[in-house]
């Protein structure tokens, strides 16, 4: 006869343990399910946060409404404006964004225009990667000189971006993540709430025209003088313009040469 079947100790220490385990299994269940769900709370909210430009997930609340970039309408005069300025405030605003090295921020009578620098803070700032899509290229910096193709170790300190050993461009403003621009373009609208239109570039040329306006404004100098090429600048970089505008640069040198 089988004496652990008879007695009801044995019976009953075996009916708790196989309890506990049991317990213990639901228990490990239930951790496991939980460490899951954590982590892809995490995914989720670095997905939804402004560390992460290029997940393209639903819902993202980066995305949340109409969409807050770009042009508005079909006017074909958009570009066609009567007043320019520098804006401190919001280029100091946007430049602390979340994958931006540094924004810089003109208005217009209309619409705001915005040259972005990009970093390595975010993810998918561009809508395409890797190696060949890059515009800089910084490997001078572990040779101690600034072109590496060339071994020289000057550059042009005027220039906020530049193709060696410098923050990041992106020649095509189409290129550049939509869930950034509309990051920046919120941003820029709970701001200044009257503005029309907001295009944004990161191209390198782009960006260091809007310094050399910019600088205009920090010596304590007009910008007027200069509106009609401006407006040649953003309609070439965001409109229909095929006349490439002369650099601010090349306007005072032609300025200073007539005096």
């Amino acid at each position: 006869m089988n004496n652990t079947l008879d007695d009801p100790c044995r019976t009953d220490c075996d009916n708790n343990h196989s309890g506990w385990r049991r317990l213990l299994i639901c228990m490990m269940a239930v951790c496991v399910t939980l460490a899951l769900a954590s982590g892809c709370n995490y995914t989720r909210k670095v997905q939804d946060s402004e560390y992460d430009y290029g997940s393209q997930q639903a819902d993202d609340p980066k995305m949340m409404g109409s969409r807050m970039f770009g042009p508005v309408g079909n006017q074909p005069d958009r570009h066609n404006n009567s007043h320019v300025e520098y804006s401190y405030m919001l280029s100091r605003k946007l430049s602390k964004t979340q994958g931006i090295a540094a924004a810089v921020v003109m208005l217009t009578d209309k619409n705001a225009y915005v040259g972005l620098v990009l970093d390595w803070t975010a993810l998918g700032t561009k809508r395409a990667g890797g190696e060949k899509m890059r515009e800089q290229n910084n490997t001078g910096t572990t040779k101690g000189v600034y072109n590496i193709e060339n071994g020289s170790p000057y550059w042009d300190n005027r220039d906020l971006v530049r193709p060696y050993n410098s923050y990041f461009s992106v020649s095509d403003h189409e290129m550049i993540s939509a869930e950034l621009k509309q990051t920046v373009a919120v941003k820029l609208r709970q701001l200044s709430p009257y503005v029309q239109e907001v295009h944004i570039s990161a191209n390198r040329h782009f960006v260091n025209e809007l310094v050399d306006y910019a600088r205009e404004t920090w010596m304590g100098r007009p910008l007027q003088p200069y509106l009609t090429e401006f407006n040649k600048l953003v309609d070439y970089e965001f409109g229909e313009g095929t006349v490439v505008p002369l650099r601010l640069r090349q306007m005072k040198e032609q300025a200073a040469a007539q005096d």
